[in-house]
């Protein structure tokens, strides 16, 4: 006999963007419901965009009464053990909020806030690309460069709780100046907006004018796969920037697996390949041996899933 639906653990995953808050609710591998998104630009302040996620949660328990945790993934730097969120990247207002202590008061469910890219690391960990791998390092590739760590089966979150910040890690120690004051940050180089700027000025040198919307990642796989040669030289210096992070993560890590996500991702082979390429040029054997560099298994739900299943699990454990 089949268990029943409703007595699988349901809990409510939100991603919380730059742009965007976006909710669902997660059985398992499943995101079984959604309600429209928040957009954040319309709220200048913490205090009213809480209070629209709180109407938007409470509508959604309505529909799904077994929601029995919620999950929170930010874009920013979140202290895991209080749930309080130092600050959100691109978005205004938001320092030191104690949010989950904050939704847990209005909800009094089980709330767990984490960063973005360690949420999309747990969903692919738990039931994703990574399941059975214990130590393991996922990528996520969009405007921005996330990275989430995952070592001897725990989550590695270091003495702050904002391990993992892969993007901020640098490519050249005398390059471009980061948000921080870090030279040469490599989401300073391969964020979409970087990319589509560095693709611009390429073809421009060649002689081709084109816009910044016609070389966006997603226009740039489409042209490698037709065969434009700029664009395929232009997708190998990507994955060598990459491969350098990677590298430098697989010297100090020796990751089983290294999961790479988001967007940029969606190239497929036209990364994959000379990124495989690059890191077995410049990386001993012994790191070599049993790696895998695998694609996300989940898209634009990881950090819904991810959250969800977080929330689950440390609900669990606390009782």
């Amino acid at each position: 006999m089949s268990q029943s639906t409703h007595t699988i653990p349901t809990s409510l995953g939100i991603d919380f963007g730059g742009t965007s808050v976006k909710f669902g609710v997660v059985r398992g591998q499943e995101v079984i419901g959604h309600a429209p998104a928040i957009t954040t630009e319309d709220y200048q302040e913490a205090e009213p965009l809480i209070d629209a996620i709180a109407y938007v949660i409470e509508n959604l328990r309505n529909q799904y009464p077994e929601i029995s945790a919620i999950g929170v993934g930010v874009p920013g730097f979140v202290d895991f053990p209080t749930g309080t969120i130092h600050n959100l990247t691109n978005v205004q207002g938001w320092k030191n909020i104690p949010l989950r202590d904050i939704l847990h008061k209005r909800t009094q469910l089980p709330v767990v806030v984490e960063n973005d890219a360690n949420c999309m690391a747990y969903a692919e960990w738990k039931v994703g690309a990574g399941v059975g791998i214990d130590h393991l390092v996922c990528i996520t590739l969009g405007t921005g460069v996330g990275g989430g760590i995952i070592t001897h089966g725990h989550m590695l979150r270091g003495a702050r709780s904002i391990a993992g910040e892969l993007g901020q890690t640098s490519i050249d120690y005398q390059g471009r100046q980061g948000a921080y004051g870090n030279l040469g940050a490599l989401e300073d180089y391969i964020g979409n907006n970087e990319i589509a700027a560095e693709a611009r000025d390429v073809y421009a040198s060649h002689g081709i004018k084109k816009s910044i919307a016609d070389c966006t990642p997603a226009s740039l796989s489409k042209d490698a796969a037709g065969g434009d040669d700029l664009a395929l030289t232009i997708w190998t210096g990507i994955a060598q920037k990459l491969a350098c992070t990677i590298l430098n993560t697989c010297w100090i890590l020796n990751p089983a697996a290294v999961i790479i996500g988001g967007g940029v991702a969606k190239a497929g082979e036209i990364l994959f390949n000379p990124l495989k390429e690059s890191i077995q040029q410049q990386l001993a054997p012994s790191f070599l041996d049993g790696l895998k560099i695998l694609p996300a298994h989940f898209s634009n739900n990881a950090g819904i899933i991810g959250a969800g299943a977080l929330a689950l699990e440390e609900a669990n454990q606390a009782e």
